[in-house]
């Protein structure tokens, strides 16, 4: 079943009075970046790209992936005791001392808002025993994203052989980590002081991202430097419930470029829902079950960002299974609703049966087999 979703946009555009601005034709966006990517957090939908696919080192950009592989992996209240090795990392700090204790949600925010080097390897020997294995945690983690274009081979990002990723990547593991509560929330904090091992006072941790103070809506999410990967930005901005994320690499105005690509995407898309969560499509038939039918609902919210032109273009296709044989469970997949938007799929979810269909007993359709025989 397909539905063209123009005439229906265009009603809503008007109802809401959102006149949306062109796309800029020709614009050019990060000019001075090696790759860049802007994409929409909820659906993944890419907005602007940039040699997106060319695989690059990606510097303290690296510690996204960290955090989200640490939060996933570890338990934030968790006591971390700092190594040697963590001590003597170089690069960006927060000073540990080999011995000091700290817990992880507290050198989570070292880690993002401090960038400290010490703090990744902290953080990686504790849940794993050794960076090295961290970094193989990490890549197990990454291509279960979908970011298979990339390698990690340690959790801070100074430079390495093998180590790098691409825009793409990236893009897509930020807006997966953007997902998760608390590194929304870590990323966001603009200060935060943690305890400091042997002092009468805590460690104040400023956050180095800009992007918080100067655009609006910004929260997060991390800044990178080193000589091989040049200036790397990942940087996100919310408004009105909806997020954009950004990432330029090797970028020496990361700062301006970054506000430029959020911006544009800010007016020149504007969001468009077309399922909730939990929200009903249609029922399909149940054979041998207690009920006859079964409603099916949408596993999660549709939500894709369009521009005006695109509107006319975009098509909905519902399917689903001609019926199901009983016992039907909670949650069943049974069929998916897809955006389309000039024959590619541009967000889907899964359609799911809303309760549970038992299969009937042979004594409850005893009478159904008598009357047949009857007449």
């Amino acid at each position: 079943m397909k539905r063209r979703f123009g005439l229906f946009a265009a009603i809503l555009v008007t109802a809401v009075g959102m006149l949306l601005p062109s796309v800029c034709v020709g614009q050019q966006l990060s000019p001075n970046s090696k790759a860049a990517v802007l994409i929409d957090v909820t659906s993944e939908r890419i907005l602007y790209e940039k040699n997106m696919k060319q695989q690059l080192p990606m510097a303290s950009t690296t510690k996204i992936m960290t955090a989200i592989t640490a939060i996933e992996e570890g338990n934030l209240q968790d006591t971390v005791t700092a190594s040697l090795r963590a001590q003597n990392t170089g690069g960006s700090s927060i000073y540990l001392q080999a011995g000091e204790r700290l817990t992880l949600e507290e050198l989570l925010y070292g880690l993002m808002l401090q960038s400290g080097n010490d703090a990744a390897v902290a953080i990686a020997e504790h849940i794993a025993g050794s960076c090295e294995e961290f970094a193989r945690l990490m890549n197990k983690k990454a291509a279960g994203i979908g970011a298979v274009n990339s390698s990690f081979v340690n959790p801070h990002g100074l430079d390495a052989p093998g180590h790098y990723t691409t825009a793409e990547d990236l893009a897509r593991i930020t807006a997966y980590a953007l997902k998760n509560p608390e590194f929304k929330k870590i990323v966001a904090t603009k200060q935060k002081k943690i305890p400091w091992w042997g002092r009468d006072y805590s460690r104040v941790l400023n956050n180095k991202n800009k992007i918080l103070w100067q655009v609006e809506g910004g929260d997060g999410v991390k800044t990178g430097f080193t000589k091989k990967a040049g200036r790397c930005l990942v940087a996100s901005a919310t408004r009105d419930d909806w997020q954009l994320s950004s990432v330029v690499l090797n970028c020496g105005p990361m700062w301006e470029e970054s506000k430029d690509l959020l911006e544009y995407g800010f007016e020149n898309y504007k969001p468009f829902t077309f399922y909730q969560e939990g929200q009903f499509v249609r029922t399909v038939a149940v054979k041998k079950g207690k009920e006859e039918r079964v409603r099916l609902v949408a596993d999660r919210t549709v939500m894709v960002p369009l521009t005006v032109e695109e509107q006319e273009r975009v098509v909905l296709v519902e399917d689903s299974e001609d019926y199901l044989k009983a016992p039907v469970m909670e949650g069943q997949v049974a069929g998916s609703v897809k955006v389309m938007l000039d024959g590619e799929v541009i967000m889907y979810a899964n359609l799911v049966c809303q309760q549970e269909v038992k299969e009937r007993s042979i004594r409850s359709v005893i009478p159904e087999i008598l009357k047949a025989l009857i007449g």
